[in-house]
């Protein structure tokens, strides 16, 4: 099994200001090799970073800057599966890339708090986290270090491969899927927001064919703070309509769900009612 590792910790709130890079490289299921460096981020360092990396800003006054170690960094992950712990990491590099006016890795990402919630029931939907999984399969770390939360991941997608016997094809088509593959499209849908989520406060119900599954689509939801409703109420704030056809709907061009939905706000309820599309791209904006 061949793969990339890697994690970013960095200097402030802003995804861009990576501080620190650190990659671990597994070749035939271990590690092989290791790489990592501070990175001067040229911005303010915020107390509350300081505090979780121990990274402090003149700890990065020499060290190089992220334009001076992409070509590094590009040799890394090109045209490899690249391994993260959520999504994070991921949007890091593609943040700093963007703001430096430099090509994103071109890489296949996979990430295992994902194959961890596929693998260990007590994860499924929440407490999946770096320091959780670590704990559940025995593997000790300096956590908040780059390095060390880079060779954690990859210590977790080994635990897990063993365990559920796939490979890392198989790990990239089953975190497409449902986290219970025998669910239903009729299964319940219903799922708790992330309190710490940008969209906290909405409820959304999901209505119509979606390209992915509803299950899926409501775990992105919950992520960045929707709650997910089964049904239209007086206490949805946003319905997403995906493409679907009429002879699905009962002779109707709306689902009951949309028809409902329209019904409430002419008595004056703000409900949202967007495609797919737009759901997507506002999830995107929020991770």
């Amino acid at each position: 099994m061949d793969f990339v590792a890697i994690d970013v910790e960095t200097a402030n709130a802003d995804m861009a200001s990576i501080c620190q890079i650190g990659v671990a490289i597994f070749k035939n299921g271990k590690l092989f090799d290791e790489w990592s460096t501070l990175v001067n981020p040229k911005t303010h360092f915020s107390v509350i970073n300081v505090g979780i990396h121990g990274i402090e800003e003149e700890d990065v006054d020499d060290a190089p800057n992220f334009c001076e170690i992409a070509s590094r960094l590009h040799e890394l992950l090109n045209n490899k599966v690249v391994v993260i712990h959520t999504h994070f990491d991921r949007v890091a590099i593609q943040q700093a890339s963007a703001h430096n006016g430099i090509d994103i890795p071109n890489c296949q990402w996979l990430d295992t708090a994902r194959v961890a919630r596929r693998t260990w029931d007590e994860f499924s939907q929440r407490g999946y986290g770096l320091a959780n999984v670590c704990m559940k399969i025995g593997y000790e770390f300096n956590h908040h270090d780059a390095l060390e939360d880079a060779k954690a991941s990859g210590e977790i997608l080994l635990a897990a491969s063993k365990l559920a016997e796939l490979d890392i094809e198989g790990w990239l088509k089953r975190v497409g899927q449902p986290i219970n593959p025998s669910c239903s499209s009729a299964a319940p849908l219903t799922r708790d927001g992330n309190p710490d989520g940008m969209l906290s406060g909405e409820v959304i119900v999901f209505t119509g064919r979606l390209d992915i599954t509803k299950q899926e689509a409501a775990d992105m939801a919950a992520r960045v703070g929707c709650d997910v409703g089964q049904s239209v109420t007086k206490k949805t704030t946003i319905l997403c309509v995906g493409d679907q056809g009429i002879q699905q709907l009962a002779g109707h061009t709306k689902s009951s769900k949309h028809r409902k939905a329209e019904d409430l706000i002419t008595k004056g309820q703000p409900i949202r009612i967007i495609r797919q599309a737009d759901f997507m791209k506002m999830v995107s904006t929020q991770q």
